[in-house]
């Protein structure tokens, strides 16, 4: 990965005014091999600064968003098998906010695209789901550009004790209704 790493960090480099569009081409073949958005997001920063790389990197993560929504649309078996695959891991009655997919994009660990289909399933069109991406992938874009050297210097407990600081957010940014079937709530005898 480090290898792979430098040879992607030297061919972006060396792409003068094009280092742009090969970066943000980076960011759209990422999941072919399998590298974390974070990993992108912290090169982007090495190599155009703050202020640029996280531009680079939002357009390039919505992109991949976009791209995402596409092929899952393209494919609605595969989408029914994940659909179901995430309510049996989270829960049925559980939909996120876009506030708190935002949070749960800034923890390393969580699979983006992942995220994205919680996205998917609480847009109603497109539209909405590609405003949904987009404002979701900020945080990511702009945490891990401009402060990925200081985090990647972290010691663990400073990262379990950033993490556990995300889980109140987590809680406070929730979806304040809960849906409950009629038959649920009003247990039918049969007598």
């Amino acid at each position: 990965m480090e290898l792979f790493g430098n040879y992607l960090l030297a061919f972006i480099e060396t792409g003068g005014l094009f280092a742009p569009f090969l970066f943000i081409s980076c960011h759209l073949l990422r999941p072919l091999f399998f590298l974390p958005v974070v990993f992108i997001c912290i090169s982007g920063g090495i190599l155009f600064g703050a202020v640029a790389g996280t531009l680079y990197s939002v357009i390039g993560i919505t992109l991949s968003s976009i791209i995402f929504y596409g092929v899952i649309r393209w494919m609605p078996k595969t989408f029914n098998k994940l659909v179901n695959l995430k309510r049996k891991i989270i829960g049925s009655n559980s939909k996120f906010t876009t506030s708190q997919i935002a949070i749960l994009r800034l923890v390393p660990f969580i699979h983006f695209h992942l995220l994205s289909l919680c996205l998917i399933e609480i847009s109603a069109n497109f539209k909405d789901y590609t405003k949904s991406s987009l404002l979701s992938n900020i945080p990511l874009a702009f945490v891990y550009t401009s402060v990925g050297k200081w985090i990647s210097n972290l010691s663990p407990m400073y990262i379990l004790v950033f993490l556990v600081t995300l889980l109140p957010l987590l809680y406070i940014l929730r979806r304040k209704e809960i849906i409950i079937k009629w038959n649920d709530f009003f247990q039918v005898s049969t007598q």
